[in-house]
């Protein structure tokens, strides 16, 4: 995210009296500014939901092929059974 100390856009917000109360909270727990709260929720929110949207902004045949791969059935994978069936190195 940007440095505090560069940002040149402004949002403006308002909020009801718990969202407020909430939010402050929250921000004093965090040890942040109500700002920089905010705006890095919001930020991680917005970059989550373009990414996720990404996958859904396929062309329709890389779309189709991907939704072919989740709805097939569960196939047997000897080499992965393999690899769970070993103990785990860490556990002795």
């Amino acid at each position: 995210m940007a440095n505090p100390s560069s940002r040149s856009a402004r949002l403006g917000l308002r909020t009801t009296l718990e969202q407020d109360i909430v939010l402050r909270r929250a921000a004093k727990l965090a040890n942040k500014s109500l700002t920089d709260f905010i705006l890095d929720s919001a930020y991680q929110v917005a970059e989550q939901t373009l990414l996720d949207q990404r996958l859904f902004l396929l062309d329709g045949v890389q779309a189709q092929a991907f939704v072919d791969l989740l709805d097939r059935p569960a196939q047997d994978n000897p080499g992965l059974q393999d690899l769970l069936g070993r103990p785990i190195p860490w556990s002795n």
